[in-house]
């Protein structure tokens, strides 16, 4: 048999091949067709020779805004469509891209999720809370606080930012991402425990010192200062100064270091 889309396949050869087959189409199946005329809202697909299909413009890509696009390139081709909906009787079916394409991203996430790789992310919008971006086709954020601190955010719109997977729910359709976790595993050669380091002072607070440490956040404990106490914080340490310390703890959960300066020469 020859192989769909190879040379001499013809659209007839197609249908003869598809009666073949008894269908129980069902909503939520896939299904093989050919894209074969536009209309002002969607496309007729042939997905065998009894059976009309209808293809929404706004079922194509999981973008929200499919108007923009000129799709006239489907015509003609040969591809898998998502079944919304059966029409037994009339022999009539509802189809989606966009749904497909939905399913098989989640996939390929969960899979990425595993592999717990470093994912090099677009950033396409930034607000208050952080940045928006794009993953397997699928709109992803980053929290502000799973970011290092850019002096200029707009210039980062030109750059892919590398991010690891901190939150996977397709149940609520949610992708989190963090850049600090993807900083900790670059720099896991240079941030490890036991290991000195050299930080800048970015806060002071009464409690301890934040330092910022390749870009990741460090807290310096009061507690971690020294073995004598300590009665005002703010007049031995000033921001911007750097000072050596030592990791002692890696939470990667909050991509933060905890740090101390006991036992430093």
């Amino acid at each position: 048999m020859q192989k769909i889309g190879s040379i001499g396949f013809s659209e007839k050869d197609f249908g003869a091949i598809l009666i073949q087959y008894n269908y129980n189409l069902h909503a939520g199946d896939i299904i093989a067709g050919i894209i074969f005329h536009q209309e002002s809202k969607g496309f007729l697909v042939d997905v065998g020779v009894s059976i009309a299909g209808y293809l929404p413009l706004d079922e194509i890509l999981l973008s929200s805004d499919n108007s923009v696009y000129d799709f006239t390139y489907l015509i003609n081709n040969t591809r898998e469509f998502f079944i919304l909906a059966y029409n037994k009787e009339r022999k009539h079916l509802l189809l989606s891209i966009k749904r497909l394409d939905y399913i098989r991203s989640w996939k390929r996430i969960k899979q990425l999720e595993s592999e717990d790789i470093i994912l090099d992310v677009p950033i396409l919008s930034i607000n208050k809370g952080g940045i928006l971006t794009v993953l397997e086709g699928l709109q992803s954020f980053i929290p502000r606080s799973h970011l290092i601190t850019f002096t200029n955010y707009e210039f980062m719109l030109k750059y892919l930012l590398p991010c690891k997977l901190l939150l996977v729910d397709e149940k609520n359709n949610k992708i989190i991402l963090s850049h600090k976790l993807a900083l900790l595993d670059l720099y896991s050669n240079l941030l490890k425990v036991g290991v000195l380091v050299y930080g800048q002072i970015t806060q002071i607070k009464q409690y301890g010192i934040f330092i910022n440490i390749y870009g990741i956040p460090a807290l310096l404990h009061i507690s971690e200062i020294g073995s004598k106490y300590i009665e005002n914080i703010h007049h031995i340490f000033q921001i911007g100064n750097k000072i050596k310390v030592k990791i002692i703890h890696i939470d990667m959960k909050q991509a933060r270091l905890s740090v101390s300066r006991k036992n430093i020469n």
